[in-house]
């Protein structure tokens, strides 16, 4: 089986947070202990952090392998870590699994996010059924195709956030894209996959969602996200 090769960016304080809504029960460090309870042995995992804001931060005391960079913005945060991954020597098919310090993860994603890698056949996965894909103006013209796995179904979408997932060599061809968009004070996620999708490339969200952008109205349905960390 495929080695998922977790890389999280974490960071005292970020600009691009400061002013999200958020549940009450919104809290990183107990949404990352309860990340770290569903890790199995396939799992590699990598903190990212970012020193320009200061060392107090409580990943420190995990236990987990921790590389620092020197950023001071979300952009740049990401162009760094972009190289550190494309510099590596990975298996081309070990998976590469992007995830920002904001996000919770349902039990059992492990397993579903190896079944849309290998049954699927997508260059680009998200765990996140973004709720704005149902009821913005936007999108109201989406059409979707929909995929089953073993497990879950899976549906096209347009883009994502900066949590993602891809085979390393997928990562490898696209790298310059990624690159591309990671300039000013933060990444054009949404941008980067409109262009990703545009040259041939393809993005698809697992339905329900497994993992979940922690912000008001903009939880994945139908998942108690809260029970996972209180």
């Amino acid at each position: 089986m495929e080695m998922i090769r977790i890389f999280q960016r974490h960071c005292k304080f970020s600009a691009n947070s400061a002013n999200k809504q958020r549940p009450e029960w919104f809290d990183r460090e107990k949404i990352f202990d309860a990340f770290q309870k569903t890790f199995t042995d396939d799992i590699k995992y990598i903190a990212f952090y970012d020193i320009a804001s200061g060392k107090d931060h409580f990943i420190f005391n995990k236990g987990v392998e921790i590389v620092e960079t020197n950023a001071g913005g979300e952009a740049k945060s990401f162009t760094n870590l972009l190289k550190y991954v494309d510099a590596q020597d990975y298996n081309g098919d070990d998976i590469i699994y992007f995830v920002e310090d904001d996000y919770i993860h349902q039990k059992g994603w492990v397993e579903i996010l190896q079944e849309g890698v290998n049954q699927i056949g997508a260059d680009y996965f998200t765990l996140y059924d973004h709720p704005d894909k149902y009821y913005l103006p936007m999108y109201e013209d989406l059409q979707s195709k929909i995929i089953t796995a073993k497990s879950s179904y899976w549906r096209t979408t347009p883009s994502t956030t900066c949590t993602f997932a891809c085979k390393y060599k997928t990562l490898k061809k696209y790298i310059d894209v990624h690159l591309e968009f990671c300039s000013g004070d933060y990444t054009r996620d949404h941008n980067m996959f409109q262009h990703l999708w545009s040259i041939g490339s393809n993005l698809v969200s697992c339905m329900p969602g497994m993992a979940s952008h922690v912000e008001d109205n903009m939880l994945s349905s139908y998942v108690n996200w809260e029970g996972i960390c209180t």
